[in-house]
Order: structure tokens, then C-alpha cells, then sequence
């Protein structure tokens, strides 16, 4: 059976006013800096690799993998952008992945991209660079455990935050939102550490110069680039195949009670995934997944070329 794949990230009206603004405060402040540092450190040969992560991301979080009971879980992501570019343009490529699928496929609120972009870009971002270099030098073997590790975990700090936020929003009591999220992520988040784990083994037997494991210089090859776009675009192609359970958040919404607080988007674009004049078919879902897949590497890629005339 064929599914579209379903809205994954917070809506509006989950996060009142005051967190919603805390958060964008947080995640502005923080891209701020990203951009200052990835002016500083981007190389002409980094940015079309960016793309391609991007490109891939969006494609990945387009596969929902069903996990126990009913619900579903999907790549961020984070993890892999931030060990492959560095943690600063990583959380870039994230924000990119994250505000496109909010502007362009309604998935996810605009008041609340922040707490959105904060809790499964940033943190995760950070969160997967800091264990990945703490084992530098060590083995492939341990490189690859601590990954996992750090996959898993960054799947348990977005839930984590985003159940705080929906306390401090008065959404649902601390004791029963904190068990409930970071109980069915935890389940998630195995998804997320086999994924990233299988990604970075590629890239290390494949390019390990990529993550400066090599000779020759970081990000390198035209060849490397034009597979990567084709890995996404092979992904895209399977995505009308991907679970259609709800999500970790949205299953948790429903069994605590708020999850009719989320609030329709004001427009729409390419909701859910789907052209509207195509209806919920599998070539529509695929069509929407490769428009998704070429914004955002082209957003991603602009941003770039931006920074480094700017440096």
C-alpha cells in the first residue's frame, strides 16, 4: 500500500506565544554564529557537498520507518551533516532542510520553525560533532559505535526539548509529557543510529578523505557529488512506500489529548508532500519529493556561494 508521508515537526498552536519567541531568539542567536564561523572556515569545494547533504536529508526524512505500536519515526539527520561538514555548517544545511519543508510542504508551524530548527538542527548537530570528535584517531569500530551513540542520543534531546516546551507552553503536564516523548523516541531513535551508523560507514569506505581521513583535500570530486544527488533522488523514489502511522509527536499528542491545539497552516503550497492537482498518488508524492530535493540544495547552495563572496 502507498503512503504519503506524513507532517513530522511541531504545528502551530502546540507552543504558546512566550516559548515560541524564546526559541527563535535561541536558534537566531545561534545561526548567527554559525554563519560567522562557516564564513570563516567554507572552502569552494564544501558548498556543493552541502547541497548534496541537504538534498539527501530531505530526502531521508521523507521515509517514515514504522517502530512499535503504531507509530512511526523518520531520520533528522543531524548527526551526519554535523560529523560530514563540520557543526556549523551542518546546522546550516539543517535549518535549510527544516524551514524549506515549513514554507514549501506545510510540515511544521512558521511561528514555532524556530523551536523546530532549535530542537532537531541545532542540538542535534552539536550534539553528534562533540561524541565524533572525542574519538578522533580512534578506529573505524569505535568511530562508528560512538555515532550510533550519538544518533540515538541526539533523537532523545530533540524529543527532551521539545517536551519541555510543551510544558512551559501549558500543553501537557512535565511528569506525563517527559515518559511519553522520551519513550516512544527512544524506539526512534534506534532508527536514526542504524541510519546514520550505515551512511557514515559508506562515506568512510567510499571518500574517508571527506572527513579528513585521507590524503587529498576535504569535500572533494565531482563524482562524489553527482552520486550523492542520485542516492537522494533514489530515496525520493521509494518515499510513497514509507510508513503511514503517525509520528512520535503526533502519536503522543493523541494519546495525551492535544493534538486537535495544532493549528492548519495559513497557506498552502505542496502540503503533505502531495501536488494538489496530482491528489495523494504515488507520482505526486515522488514529484513533491524531487521539487523538495532541488529547493533545498539550491537554498543550501545559494546560502554558500553567499558566504563565501561575503568572506
Amino acid at each position: 500500500m502507498l503512503y504519503a508521508p506524513v507532517p513530522l515537526h511541531i504545528p502551530d498552536g502546540f507552543l504558546n506565544l512566550a516559548v515560541s519567541l524564546i526559541c527563535w531568539v535561541i536558534t537566531v542567536i545561534t545561526l548567527g554564529i554559525a554563519i560567522s564561523k562557516t564564513n570563516k572556515l567554507l572552502g569552494e569545494k564544501q558548498i556543493p557537498l552541502m547541497g548534496v547533504m541537504a538534498a539527501f536529508i530531505f530526502a531521508a526524512q521523507m521515509i517514515n520507518f514504522p517502530v512499535a505500536g503504531g507509530t512511526s519515526g523518520h531520520l533528522l539527520g543531524g548527526v551526519l551533516a554535523a560529523i560530514v561538514l563540520g557543526p556549523w555548517a551542518g546546522m546550516l544545511v539543517m535549518t535549510a532542510v527544516i524551514a524549506v519543508q515549513a514554507l514549501l510542504f506545510q510540515d511544521g508551524g512558521l511561528l514555532v520553525m524556530g523551536a523546530n530548527i532549535l530542537n532537531m538542527g541545532l542540538v542535534t548537530a552539536a550534539i553528534g560533532y562533540g561524541l565524533y570528535r572525542s574519538v578522533a584517531g580512534q578506529s573505524k569500530t569505535v568511530k562508528l559505535a560512538v555515532t550510533g551513540v550519538a544518533a540515538w542520543l541526539s533523537v532523545m534531546a530533540g524529543a527532551l526539548f521539545t517536551a519541555l516546551q510543551l510544558w512551559l507552553s501549558g500543553t501537557s503536564p512535565l511528569e506525563i509529557v517527559i515518559p511519553a516523548m522520551l519513550g516512544v523516541h527512544a524506539l526512534i531513535g534506534l532508527g536514526e543510529a542504524l541510519i546514520t551508523v550505515a551512511a557514515l560507514s559508506f562515506i568512510l569506505q567510499t571518500r574517508p578523505d571527506i572527513l579528513g581521513e585521507g590524503s587529498d583535500s576535504a569535500n572533494g570530486g565531482r563524482g562524489w557529488i553527482f552520486a550523492g544527488g542520485l542516492i537522494a533522488l533514489a530515496v525520493v523514489l521509494i518515499s510513497p512506500f514509507a510508513s503511514g502511522d503517525p509520528d512520535g509527536l503526533e502519536r503522543v499528542a493523541e494519546n495525551l489529548g492535544f493534538l486537535g491545539a495544532g493549528l492548519d497552516a495559513p497557506y498552502q503550497a505542496i502540503p503533505d508532500y502531495t501536488l494538489p492537482f496530482l491528489g495523494e498518488t504515488a507520482f505526486s508524492t515522488i514529484l513533491a519529493g524531487v521539487i523538495g530535493i532541488i529547493v533545498v540544495g539550491l537554498v543550501i547552495v545559494l546560502i554558500g556561494r553567499g558566504m563565501k563572496a561575503k568572506s
